[in-house]
Order: C-alpha cells, then sequence, then structure tokens
C-alpha cells in the first residue's frame, strides 16, 4: 500500500510520544526506522551513537503494533533489547514494515 502519489509511503499511522506530548505521522516511508520517521516530522528523538545502536539514547517503549516493526536486530540485543519481549525498542533499530505503531520516547 501507498499512499496513491507515486511513492513508497505506507498507510501507517505512527503515533509518537514524548513529554506527554502525542505526535501523529501518517504516510510513513515504508522499511523506514523510527528514528527517520522522527527527524523527518521534526519530532526530537536522541541519538547519541549516531543512530548506529550503540546507545539506548533512541529507546521506545512501544504500547501498540509491535506486530508492525521489524524483528529486534542483533544490535538492539546487544543492548539489552529483548526478542521475546519487543515492548522496548532502539529508534534508530526497528522499521516500519506496515500498519499502525504507537511508541513513546524514553529520553
Amino acid at each position: 500500500m501507498n499512499c496513491g502519489n507515486n511513492c513508497d509511503c505506507s498507510a501507517s499511522t505512527i503515533t509518537m510520544i514524548k513529554d506527554g506530548n502525542e505526535t501523529l505521522i501518517k504516510g510513513s516511508k515504508k522499511d523506514a526506522t523510527l528514528l527517520e520517521v522522527a527527524q523527518d516530522n521534526n519530532v526530537q528523538m536522541d541519538n547519541a551513537c549516531g543512530g548506529n545502536g550503540a546507545c539506548t539514547t533512541c529507546m521506545v517503549k512501544v504500547h501498540k503494533g509491535a506486530e508492525n516493526l521489524s524483528e529486534v536486530t542483533d544490535r538492539e540485543e546487544m543492548m539489552g533489547m529483548n526478542s521475546d519481549n519487543p515492548e522496548y525498542r532502539l529508534g534508530c533499530q526497528c522499521k516500519i514494515t506496515g500498519g499502525d505503531v504507537n511508541v513513546e520516547l524514553m529520553y
């Protein structure tokens, strides 16, 4: 699915919560990371390692839609994320695979 404008957008709605403020993002690029979506939509998501999965400053808590994100990566596992319970993810590593996602930015 795409937005109908000959682009690589998904029909997903991404909800990002930071400091109690909710931002709804529609039509994000499929296979974009949550960090890329945040940056493209002026949502401040920390990324001390430059999005390389070597820190946890982009950590998010997934409230809904974990099944619409890519599988936990090796880098996430090295940083303590659990593939059996993907409630916490690194925004720089998890990609949107389709469908809606609701996440809270932890930092």
